[in-house]
């Protein structure tokens, strides 16, 4: 399902990847005091206390989400537990350019998931708007210089990162295919987002236990890491989520499948800016790229 891509919707999905992207680089900066996954769980209880006021009724005894929890427990494995649960551990194993560069065949998964499960057909401006999509994010990876790609190795931890971007594009078409019963739900965007978050935290406590158990986990509080939970829990989590549903809703899940790949554009343009280095002729050339698969992507 693919309709019109208005300014609206274009602008609701460009929020996400603005934010994710302010996530990646903010866990860069806190991943000394925290572990991963218990990062992940407190950016979702926080999540929780935020939208609590909005959807607490939605916990009830009788609530829907519970007589749909198999539907909202996988949604949740699928977005804000598994996936960040996956690219959690691919970080200790393989590096950030292999992540990222594995993550952007995300509209690839979006749209043979949409073709062979969901009954969408795969025009050839699609097929040309992913292959410029992905090589908008590798000239950003290689910062311009594609004699560094022969340095690439694959790794175990970019499988982990493959299962991940399926996971979310399987997931972005359950937001833009709802079931029956779950359709009642989404006239509240806090109450069908609560229902995700709560199984979301139920997953999460599972992996930070593990972590806690398995590892060698860090906790390490300070305001500033306060302060960088505060950020995650509000805009990446529920702010990005929520525009990303909405922004799929209005587009369908193929079109917003090429919005993801301005993450990595976003994330380097962010640490640049932290780092206090100018901008240059690639990211533009990038933006170019992205931009111009999902404009020719959502053409009908």
């Amino acid at each position: 399902m693919t309709q019109k891509l208005t300014s609206t919707a274009a602008t609701l999905l460009i929020i996400p990847p603005m934010l994710w992207a302010g996530n990646a680089v903010l866990g860069r900066v806190v991943s000394p005091v925290i572990s991963p996954m218990t990062l992940n769980l407190l950016r979702w209880v926080l999540a929780f206390v935020v939208l609590l006021p909005m959807a607490g009724g939605v916990l009830r005894r009788g609530s829907p989400i519970w007589q749909q929890w198999r539907y909202f427990g996988f949604m949740a494995l699928l977005s804000t537990s598994g996936y960040n649960a996956l690219l959690y551990l691919a970080l200790t194993t393989s590096t950030p350019i292999n992540v990222t560069l594995v993550g952007a065949s995300t509209p690839v998964w979006m749209l043979l998931f949409g073709r062979f499960f969901f009954r969408q057909s795969i025009t050839g401006r699609q097929v040309v708007g992913a292959a410029l999509s992905i090589v908008g994010v590798v000239l950003v990876l290689c910062r311009g210089q594609w004699e560094l790609l022969l340095g690439l190795h694959l790794v175990a931890g970019d499988l982990y990162v493959l299962l991940a971007s399926m996971g979310w594009a399987y997931y972005s078409w359950m937001l833009a295919h709802p079931t029956p019963e779950s359709a009642t739900l989404r006239a509240d965007w806090a109450a069908f987002l609560m229902g995700q978050v709560v199984f979301g935290v139920a997953w999460s406590l599972l992996f930070a236990g593990m972590e806690w158990t398995l590892t060698d986990a860090r906790l390490q509080w300070s305001w500033s890491l306060a302060a960088a939970l505060a950020f995650i829990a509000v805009g990446p989590a529920v702010i990005a989520y929520r525009s990303w549903g909405a922004g799929v809703t209005r587009a369908g899940a193929a079109v917003a499948g090429f919005f993801y790949n301005l993450t990595p554009l976003f994330t380097a343009l962010l640490s640049l800016a932290f780092l206090g280095e100018p901008p240059h002729l690639f990211h533009a050339l990038a933006f170019v790229l992205i931009v111009s698969g999902i404009l020719l992507s959502s053409r009908r």
